[in-house]
């Protein structure tokens, strides 16, 4: 199954879907069924929005980043980047531009107790209101990835979500939104992250060599797989026996 999680429109653009499909071929591997392409499916994460509203597990957010950076930088202000629940229970006139907030606490009073299952770890707490009340739309971008992604799973029948360990993080909340709306439990498996000489994660924002940049010049599917296994072999990330061969 094939996923292109373009919900953020300001920044996604159909050559860089073209792109994705191109250096995955390359890389030979394929796909069944149709490519789902999340911007053109907005009406139906609208649904489980609605559906939250009617819980009344939503309400409407007017505060700007200076405003939560304000927040932030207080004497006695929320550490990090948590929300502080400013407009949790502001009546906000809905004609203004607003994002659409989770209550967790809400929420977490409906559900009870989280927990999900980690490959090789087993059944976890999770603490979705670590991290405060998410925003699950706004203007520019009706449904968040963390809706989006919750909901495709459990449209396409994920029994096991693998995924790197920056996203281990957002399970708690991917496990509030399953159970609120009634979606099947996944277990999740969280690999590490290959990372660059000094330790930091690849990334385009950093300028990281791309799939497409090593195709260019030159270097053959086979033994870009070969030395991905290697490297992994070599951090104790996976045993040199498990090589991984392209048979894809």
């Amino acid at each position: 199954m094939l996923r292109i999680e373009d919900i953020d429109r300001s920044r996604c653009r159909p050559a860089y879907t073209d792109a994705i499909l191109e250096d995955l071929r390359w890389l030979g591997l394929d796909w069944d069924g149709p490519v789902r392409i999340q911007s053109e499916h907005f009406a139906e994460y609208r649904v489980a929005l609605d559906r939250l509203t009617a819980m009344g597990l939503l309400y409407r957010c007017t505060c700007t980043r200076a405003d939560l950076a304000a927040a932030a930088s207080a004497p006695h202000g929320p550490a990090g980047t948590i929300y502080p629940g400013t407009c949790r229970h502001r009546d906000t006139d809905p004609a203004t531009p607003h994002a659409l907030r989770l209550d967790v606490g809400a929420a977490l009073a409906r559900t009870g107790p989280l927990t999900w299952f980690e490959e090789g770890e087993g059944r976890l707490p999770c603490d979705p209101a670590a991290s405060g009340d998410p925003v699950l739309a706004r203007k520019d971008v009706p449904a968040s990835y963390h809706l989006c992604v919750a909901h495709d799973d459990a449209l396409h029948g994920v029994t096991l979500v693998t995924r790197g360990r920056d996203l281990r993080f957002a399970t708690g909340l991917h496990r509030l939104l399953q159970v609120l709306l009634g979606w099947p439990e996944p277990a999740y498996a969280h690999h590490p992250l290959m990372l660059a000489p000094d330790g930091r994660r690849l990334a385009k924002r950093d300028g990281s060599e791309t799939i497409r940049a090593l195709h260019a010049a030159g270097h053959r599917r086979d033994d870009l797989l070969r030395r991905f296994t290697a490297s992994l072999a070599s951090e104790g990330r996976l045993e040199p026996s498990n090589s991984i061969e392209p048979k894809l």
